[in-house]
């Protein structure tokens, strides 16, 4: 199923140090952009339609969060996602919050109209986007990942991309293939911004690993597990934050063994 293993996966892309053309929400900026440097990626944070198309055609690999949208914001997003196809660099599509508003869910289909590698989301959102009815109100989630898993083969076969749904068990899908990815800490969703975070870190990983579903198994997978070590000594979401981001930077092959889980679905 997964021809590169997490571990490896992992050390490519920190041997890569890929640049990452980071267009996420304001209060995912600086949580992404630290987690990123500490998996050794390269962040970079820009969004306006003047410099986007150009410089997203320079990095190895685009990310884009619907997470604060405003109308220049959408077309500095088209931009960048035609700066990064013309140069066949891959990008990864979060759509936050999708269900929230008919601008949301217009923003966003307008977005996966423009064929993402990867979509990364929570079961609300993934649900919302295969056009089902899901529980989630703004960016939360109380939808199921199990209830969000047919959703995800349709919009994978359809939309000829690989789909991430996050949450207590991950679950990966390029329509043929699917796994589960068991792991992380129950205060991984009570750190704000954590999730966009790792849309950005998918984003690092695609630009390492060539197969997309290899390297977003990959990226969960590795965020799991520094979720996983962090959570052993931290005392609250407040020193789990700054323990994850030293646990993602020390991580190494010998981590993974033991913790996290990838079995087929």
């Amino acid at each position: 199923m997964v021809t590169t293993s997490p571990a490896d996966a992992f050390a490519a892309t920190r041997a890569a140090t890929p640049l990452v053309h980071c267009i996420t929400n304001y209060v995912a900026m600086n949580v992404a952009a630290n987690t990123l440097l500490a998996a050794g990626a390269s962040p970079a944070m820009l969004h306006a339609a003047e410099e986007a198309g150009e410089f997203a055609a320079m990095a190895d690999a685009l990310t884009i969060n619907i997470g604060t949208l405003s109308p220049s914001w959408v077309e500095g997003m088209v931009a960048a996602i035609d700066g990064a196809q013309r140069a066949g660099r891959p990008w990864v599509l979060d759509p936050v919050a999708l269900q929230a508003s008919a601008y949301r869910r217009d923003a966003a289909m307008r977005l996966m109209d423009l064929s993402p590698t990867i979509l990364r989301g929570n079961a609300s959102e993934i649900l919302a986007v295969a056009g089902d009815s899901g529980a989630g109100r703004g960016a939360d989630t109380t939808d199921s990942v199990a209830a969000a898993e047919s959703g995800a083969r349709r919009l994978a076969v359809e939309r000829h991309c690989v789909v991430a749904v996050t949450g207590a068990v991950d679950f990966v899908t390029d329509g043929s293939r699917a796994v589960r990815i068991t792991g992380g800490s129950t205060l991984m969703p009570r750190v704000t911004a954590l999730g966009c975070a790792l849309s950005c870190l998918v984003g690092a990983f695609a630009a390492a690993v060539p197969d997309p579903f290899d390297a977003t198994v990959g990226a969960l997978a590795s965020f799991a597990t520094a979720g996983e070590i962090a959570a052993e000594k931290a005392e609250g979401p407040g020193s789990f934050g700054w323990r994850f981001l030293d646990a993602l930077a020390a991580l190494d092959a010998a981590a993974f063994h033991g913790r996290t889980r990838v079995t087929p679905a």
